[in-house]
């Protein structure tokens, strides 16, 4: 049995895109021991999840704490590593780690991905292409495991999620306010509106069930685990290039994703049944127009 490690750490919604390569690499490496190194936020996720023998977690050192990169180096042991992150910082751990047979795009590693546009594409394509450079192929991805967790909440959920990820902050956000009538509208069409995503936009709840009071707030609730849950048994999700959006999207969930000119498209909309609506400042983008895509 051979050891196998995989590195992703990166945001939620990086994670929940590199879904379809966990289950690619685990049915590739059926006989083997399959370990992944991540962050702490995924530990709980990357447990419960049928694909992975044990979990590492990566602390990050910095670059002048010998202690934490020898502690480092131990984790990044491994027969073969894939290395899904593809960052300056993971490359430099291709070094570190004694450079062993490697897929990424560490200079010198055994299985590079050789396409030059790489960085051009979606993450899902992306890593399809560079498993494929390490004769990996797609497999089939049964995300059944995640549905018992998260609340059972009773008629058609429609979740709201107002908050936003990434260093452009409120420019990748649609307003608040935006978000309050889309819930009263929620409402007139007979669905339940529940506000998820961290602890910190409690503000943003707040509004929202000021002119819905019958919207119900999560915000702070739930786990990855229970918003993934939750996802899959909702009729709807609407937000921003934001991870409870993709988790929505990769549950099955239709969603309504909202962009500005700060996400991408090609690289980020969410996957699965969603529906994109885009303009340069999000603040341009209609209620009417959102309204319109309710079901």
């Amino acid at each position: 049995m051979r050891s196998v490690l995989v590195l992703r750490l990166g945001a939620l919604g990086d994670f929940v895109l590199s879904f379809p390569a966990f289950a690619a690499l685990r049915a590739h490496h059926a006989a083997d021991h399959l370990v992944l190194l991540t962050t702490p936020a995924f530990v709980p996720l990357a447990k419960a999840s049928p694909w992975f023998d044990e979990i590492r977690v990566d602390t990050r050192p910095n670059w002048f704490d010998l202690a934490g990169l020898w502690r480092l180096r131990r984790h990044l042991q491994a027969d073969l590593v894939y290395d899904l992150q593809t960052s300056r910082r993971s490359a430099r751990y291709f070094w570190l780690a004694g450079r062993p047979p490697w897929s990424g795009i560490a200079a010198g590693c055994a299985f590079p991905d050789p396409n030059p546009d790489r960085n051009q594409l979606h993450t899902v394509d992306r890593q399809r292409g560079q498993l494929a450079a390490a004769g990996v192929g797609p497999a089939p991805m049964d995300l059944s495991w995640l549905g018992g967790y998260g609340p059972i909440l009773e008629g058609r959920v429609a979740l709201l999620i107002p908050g936003t990820s990434g260093s452009h902050g409120g420019a990748k956000t649609w307003p608040p306010g935006r978000f309050a009538e889309l819930a009263r509208r929620m409402e007139a069409r007979g669905l339940r509106p529940v506000v998820v995503g961290n602890a910190g936009e409690a503000d943003k709840a707040a509004a929202i069930l000021r002119a819905c009071p019958t919207a119900l707030d999560l915000t702070g609730k739930t786990s990855i685990l229970e918003l993934a849950g939750l996802a899959q048994r909702a009729t709807l999700a609407v937000g921003g290039d934001t991870g409870p959006l993709h988790m929505a999207a990769m549950m099955g969930c239709p969603t309504i994703a909202l962009f500005s000119r700060f996400s991408d498209p090609v690289q980020a909309t969410p996957v699965g049944r969603t529906t994109l609506l885009r303009e340069n400042r999000l603040e341009d983008l209609t209620l009417d127009r959102v309204a319109a895509m309710l079901p």
